[in-house]
């Protein structure tokens, strides 16, 4: 699943080639992408309307229009958003398809080959309605700025397993298995330690860890993995994978230390690469 760094690249993407360009018309294909409402729900608050801005929130991308509405895309496991020319011949699964004003003619397509990605337009004064989940969403470690002091809070006032608590939406917005395992490796903590047992230089090493990783995934415009669909909206894979130290490196030997091999267990339903000898 597309996390922070590459939800991030795509929204620069879109706040690049989109916003400010009118959608002349709406296709709709699989009405499972647009399950939040309808397929002509989406096409009514599309149509006609301009993106003003692009806008991220953890994992969603949020684009308010000139309607006063807002739009809401989140890719899940395979969802990619991509601008082309009119002309340009669609790939299996592009289930949206927004026609753009302006010349020469394009269109951003929404393609999604597993169908669990969603687009849907809401009122965003009316969100703990329409999309509660955004309502209650944590703090987001680039849009919103991470303190050392917040994240010592957020870690003291839970007893939680270290991981599960870094990948729980409700508490810090946008980390998923890629960058949690590249973070805790960083910081040279382990998975399984319990959040409020941290010391306050794991809790300092830790807290640059986020911040370092994820900025240095967004430079690299994000990780593109063989077994993944991600790409940012000119079709372009990221490049951050080629800096992974842990994630899917299971029998390798580490990178950092040069003595131990990445292990693999699974954590909270989650496979969890580490190494054994730098995250005692």
């Amino acid at each position: 699943m597309p996390e922070l760094p590459e939800v991030e690249t795509v929204r620069r993407g879109i706040e690049a080639q989109v916003v400010g360009r009118r959608i002349t018309r709406v296709e709709v294909g699989r009405e499972r992408t647009v399950r939040r409402t309808s397929r002509q729900a989406l096409i009514d608050g599309l149509t006609g309307a301009t993106l003003t801005a692009a806008h991220r929130r953890g994992k969603y991308l949020l684009c308010p229009l000139d309607t006063g509405d807002e739009l809401m895309v989140h890719l899940r496991m395979s969802g990619r958003l991509m601008v082309a020319d009119a002309n340009t011949e669609r790939p299996p699964h592009t289930h949206v398809v927004l026609h753009l004003e302006g010349d020469p003619r394009q269109e951003l397509w929404f393609v999604d080959p597993r169908t669990f990605g969603e687009m849907v337009v809401f009122d965003p004064t009316n969100i703990a309605v329409e999309m509660p989940e955004l309502a209650r969403m944590g703090v987001d470690p680039i849009t919103d700025g991470l303190t050392r002091a917040q994240l010592a809070a957020l870690l003291r006032s839970r007893h939680r397993q270290l991981k599960a608590l870094l990948l729980d939406q409700h508490v810090i917005a946008g980390i998923g298995n890629i960058y949690c395992d590249e973070t805790l490796h960083l910081a040279r903590v382990r998975h399984d330690r319990s959040s409020d047992s941290l010391t306050g230089p794991e809790i300092t090493r830790l807290h640059a860890a986020i911040l370092s990783v994820l900025e240095a995934a967004i430079e690299a415009g994000g990780s593109t993995l063989a077994d993944t669909q991600y790409v940012d909206i000119e079709g372009q894979g990221g490049w951050f994978q080629v800096h992974h130290k842990v994630y899917d490196r299971a029998g390798q030997r580490c990178l950092t230390c040069g003595k131990a091999d990445i292990q693999r267990v699974m954590v909270a339903g989650r496979s969890t690469c580490f190494c054994p000898r730098c995250q005692r």
